[in-house]
């Protein structure tokens, strides 16, 4: 599987499955700016943090990720690490704001 990309948010096919902390909620990404949510609207899914970092469980053939900005995006059944893409400034990194 290929990574997969919404706005700021990335998904790695993740080589490990995790199976700890998991939470309450399928929110992958809240909008520092316009309260926008990179969420699981559809399918089965769970979503785990270990260390700071988020991973999303796929048990669905497909989990659909949506985003009121973006068009919306079918998730393949898998394991999958969340990240939020950073870009480079003349001051360092920093974390793209969608």
């Amino acid at each position: 599987m290929q990574p997969l990309r919404q706005g700021d948010v990335i998904l790695i096919p993740a080589s490990e499955t995790v199976n700890e902390a998991k939470l309450a909620h399928l929110t992958l990404a809240e909008g520092e700016v316009t309260g926008h949510r990179h969420r699981i609207t559809q399918g089965q899914a769970e979503l785990y943090e270990r260390n700071g970092t988020l991973y999303l469980k796929v048990r669905s053939r497909t989990a659909l990720l949506t985003h009121e900005e973006h068009q919306p995006i079918a998730i393949p059944k898998g394991d999958w690490m969340v990240r939020i893409q950073r870009e480079y400034e003349p001051e360092g990194w920093r974390y793209v704001a969608d």
